[in-house]
């Protein structure tokens, strides 16, 4: 087996949009003048935006529809995403995806974002042309620790699986490519808290130690 195509997650992979989703979630709520305590909103992690807004109405009793809540939350994610100083790819990434991009490693983006957010980080860092491929686990029946993402990004790589790796940062990600037979690289993030890398294949905190010349001996 030799690696062929690495297929990227893209939420505290590439970039970290926790920081504005807190950003924009917490002006949204200050809009509808609701005050939602730490505890809730950590509750929300991992939920889709219809289920946070869903909850907000059945918890303040608010007459909005989850539709408009997601509306005003969406256009101050917007405005972050935009304008936020602080927001930038994750340290070595840029580094690394045109490692593999020189040395002739496809790239597919498969993750759970919409594939809205996911061509706003695109553009906004110029990130097309290294990528042969981008896959939206928001348009799939099952989501991520079903293994389908990464199924499909093999297939879009056009490449047998043992020729992949995945690079994941969650506990559900790293099941997803466990469960697609998928060798997986960790990447532990100073924002990673809670996640469970023990199904992972290595676990790394800097790029550079997933330099082709460092992985040489599992590929």
């Amino acid at each position: 087996m030799s690696l062929k195509a690495v297929l990227f997650d893209m939420d505290g992979v590439i970039v970290d949009t926790e920081p504005l989703h807190r950003k924009a979630y917490f002006a949204t709520f200050n809009e509808l003048e609701i005050a939602v305590s730490e505890d809730l909103y950590t509750s929300f992690t991992g939920a889709s935006t219809k289920r946070v807004c869903e909850t907000l109405i059945q918890k303040y009793g608010l007459n909005h529809t989850h539709e408009a809540i997601a509306v005003i939350k969406r256009s101050y994610f917007k405005d972050y995403f935009d304008n936020d100083e602080e927001f930038d790819l994750i340290p070595g990434v840029r580094e690394l995806i045109q490692h593999y991009h020189e040395n002739d490693i496809k790239l597919i983006l498969a993750s759970s974002a919409t594939m809205t957010t996911i061509n706003m980080v695109f553009e906004k860092f110029g990130l097309e042309d290294y990528f042969s491929g981008k896959i939206s686990g928001a348009a799939l029946k099952e989501s991520k620790p079903h293994p389908e993402v990464f199924l499909l990004a093999a297939q879009m790589a056009e490449e047998p699986v043992e020729n992949c790796m995945v690079i994941e940062d969650s506990t559900n990600g790293i099941l997803a490519a466990n469960r697609a037979k998928i060798f997986c690289a960790a990447y532990r993030s100073p924002h990673s808290k809670n996640q469970d890398y023990t199904l992972a294949d290595i676990v790394v905190t800097d790029y550079e130690e997933l330099e082709l010349d460092k992985l040489s001996k599992y590929f």
